[in-house]
């Protein structure tokens, strides 16, 4: 059981488009696209707009207004996740810790100072790395037909599963937990597959098939009760010529779980998301 007694959240954002995704291929440790780095553009006023501050309402007058607060930003070990992080800034602010205490001295504290971890690195898809889901189904028939049949338990050969992946986000997880400042945590489609459906309660089987598009920061908010979510759509897919992200639709039954997976997601979203800048689902 996991009780969260104090307010925090953290955020997961995806790279910006790379080099592999334009063109379909999975893993390999590929730059961005003019299209990625004009996401990590605005990924970088979204940090400091956003994950740096937060709403303090004044007592007399109710007015609300956004005050810096220190910030956390992990990135994977790959060269997408660091090139997406590359314009956050990394400024130096003065605060106190929210204890209560008067003797409490002012700290200096380096926002969003990086932290590259390879327990974020995205799922080893072993020999079948750098290959499109097309060029597997023709070089490898019988491994494209397994994975079909159980995304959560299938291991590319010499690679990794998601169940291998759960076991390495354990202490990811642990330091999330035990973190006051919010986390802007940049990495990979199946890291935030796990991650999110661990927080939002999923059924494990459902993690492979959590809706994390592109270009979108999702705001996760646990409570002692549940979590909360937000999501944030930073560059449209209409912004965008082609976004790479054609996974093949998996066999019956695992389509059902997809499908399940999907609607617990849309239905989970805020009545407020701008119709006009929908998430890439």
């Amino acid at each position: 059981m996991n009780l969260h007694l104090l307010p925090r959240e953290f955020y997961l954002s995806r790279h910006g488009q790379s080099e592999y995704n334009l063109v379909g291929k999975i893993g390999g440790d590929s730059g961005l696209t003019e299209a990625g780095l004009e996401y990590a553009r605005r990924l970088a006023d979204f940090a400091k707009d956003v994950v740096a501050t937060k709403v303090v309402v004044d007592e007399k007058t109710g007015e609300e207004r956004r005050e810096v607060r220190p910030a956390r930003l992990w990135t994977s070990t790959l060269r997408r996740t660091k090139e997406t992080a590359q314009f956050i800034k990394q400024e130096s602010v003065t605060f106190k810790w929210d204890n209560n205490d008067e003797g409490n001295p002012s700290v200096k504290w380096i926002q969003f100072k990086g932290r590259a971890r390879r327990n974020l690195d995205e799922l080893y898809a072993g020999v079948c790395d750098g290959l499109t889901y097309q060029e597997i189904k023709e070089k490898f028939p019988e491994e494209f037909a397994r994975r079909q049949e159980n995304k959560l338990t299938y291991r590319y050969p010499r690679g990794e599963s998601y169940m291998d992946v759960t076991l390495r986000l354990e202490q990811i997880v642990l330091d999330i937990e035990r973190t006051r400042e919010p986390i802007l945590i940049v990495a990979h489609q199946g890291i935030h597959r796990l991650l999110y459906a661990y927080f939002m309660g999923l059924p494990r089987e459902e993690a492979p098939f959590v809706s994390i598009p592109l270009n979108t920061v999702i705001e996760l908010r646990p409570h002692a009760y549940g979590c909360e979510e937000k999501r944030y759509v930073l560059l449209s897919k209409e912004e965008m010529l082609k976004d790479g992200q054609d996974e093949p639709i998996t066999s019956m039954p695992m389509q059902e779980i997809a499908d399940r997976a999907n609607k617990r997601a849309l239905s989970s979203q805020p009545s407020d998301i701008d119709p006009m800048n929908p998430p890439s689902f």
